[in-house]
């Protein structure tokens, strides 16, 4: 007949009630002194994250928790009393401390196991070659699987929530920062010093600010209706790599924003570009699209209000379309034609605001002739080769330009005034990226 195990409660009693349990658990209790050292060092042994921590306490604070959770399991085989969850009080206050002291989850839970482990194996040491020992200590084998179970649902429990704790925390403490930086508040006190620290952005570390919103044309230009917009604390999560790279900048969710402070290593912004370049092309492949404008190199946290306000004002010179607009990589006339202007919009005149909003329609040949033509300064010949056309055909289009818009190409005022007017007129500024 097969037999239906008993339950955990009926095993329990069914191991106090034999004789040698009474003894096995005096002797434990005995060895206790050395056990729970045994345990620290196993733990220390077989988890490398607990030996390559710095943190001077978590030796101390790993032993008292084995003492504690050890004393849960000797109650209960001294007769006491039967775990329960309020036993285990000191394990969730361990795994907060386990949180704060770099100590993952995973590793939290194999040192608890490593701990009961050790018990089992103190024991079978206690129990020696007297059969009846260890008979008995066979019979409290389902007391203690009882025991790991429980404190180690306690413990993931526990874990999880001190960690989303911390991260909430966490939050709070960058975006309070960042506050105090636009607001040029002293920093060199309280939480924020710390993070300042380690995200490498000490007092005149030179660096640079990046602003990134979704952007205003998630539905790819299709005509479907737009998915969801992305959740801004996934998003930033993804950018907070490339916005510092190597652990390092500060990435803060601020209102419809990610605003990003990177270090700037070698006083080169091209690298950090590339970077939030390659994150926000592998996003847009997963359908999350961002408008992201980047700042100039600035000196110091004290300069971090004006590189704001230039990385804001380069995002919004994408007008809402997917892209990156990095400043650094910009020339000052791309930079003077950035900003909204109605004015300058009025006065440009009628012929050439209808020249540029046919060519634009028609695929832009002949402003993409312009701006090759610009480029060359002002030489059909080169510009014909760098198009790849017959020079035949450059002078055409450049005649067709002249023709269309009253604009002498021979002159350089005329020239900036077209291109002067491409630009104001939705011709986008050249923006690297991803669209």
């Amino acid at each position: 007949m097969i037999q239906t195990p008993e339950p955990p409660a009926a095993a329990s009693r069914a191991a106090i009630g034999h004789p040698a349990v009474a003894q096995l658990a005096a002797s434990v209790e005995n060895a206790l002194p050395d056990l729970v050292p045994a345990a620290v060092e196993a733990i220390w042994q077989q988890v490398p994250a607990y030996a390559a921590s710095h943190d001077d306490q978590l030796r101390a604070d790993v032993g008292v928790h084995v003492a504690a959770v050890f004393r849960v399991f000797l109650d209960g085989l001294a007769g006491r009393r039967e775990a329960g969850r309020a036993d285990f009080a000191i394990t969730r206050e361990q795994a907060t401390r386990r949180v704060m002291q770099g100590i993952s989850l995973a590793d939290f839970l194999q040192a608890f196991r490593i701990g009961q482990l050790t018990l089992w194996q103190g024991i079978m040491t206690a129990a020696g070659d007297d059969p009846a020992a260890r008979d008995g200590a066979l019979s409290v084998v389902a007391q203690l699987m009882q025991v790991i179970e429980l404190g180690s649902t306690v413990a993931g429990e526990a874990y999880v929530q001190a960690q989303q704790h911390a991260l909430a925390e966490g939050d709070r403490v960058r975006r309070d920062l960042l506050e105090d930086l636009l607001a040029r508040q002293d920093t060199r006190a309280g939480p924020g010093r710390a993070v300042l620290r380690a995200a490498g952005l000490g007092p005149g570390r030179r660096l640079l600010v990046a602003s990134a919103a979704p952007a205003g044309d998630q539905d790819g230009g299709d005509g479907t209706s737009p998915p969801d917009l992305p959740d801004l604390s996934d998003v930033a999560a993804a950018l907070r790599g490339a916005f510092g790279g190597h652990g390092l900048g500060l990435t803060v969710v601020r209102h419809d924003e990610i605003v990003g402070i990177a270090p700037v290593v070698g006083g080169r912004a091209e690298p950090a570009v590339a970077s939030l370049t390659r994150v926000c092309a592998g996003l847009a492949r997963h359908g999350v699209r961002l408008a992201v404008g980047v700042s100039t190199v600035h000196a110091g946290l004290h300069e971090i209000p004006e590189a704001y306000a230039e990385a804001r004002a380069a995002r919004d010179g994408l007008g809402g379309v997917a892209g990156l607009l990095a400043l650094p990589l910009l020339t000052s006339f791309d930079y003077l034609v950035l900003r909204d202007d109605d004015t300058a919009r009025r006065l440009i005149r009628p012929e050439v605001r209808r020249f540029v909003a046919e060519d634009a329609a028609a695929g832009g040949t002949l402003v993409a002739t312009l701006a090759a033509y610009a480029a060359c300064d002002l030489n059909a010949r080169t510009a014909a080769r760098q198009l790849h056309l017959h020079v035949n055909t450059a002078y055409y289009r450049l005649d067709r330009i002249a023709e269309r818009t009253g604009c002498d190409l021979r002159r350089f005022a005329d020239v900036m005034e077209l291109l002067i007017a491409v630009r104001l007129l939705g011709a986008t500024p050249p923006v690297t990226g991803v669209s």
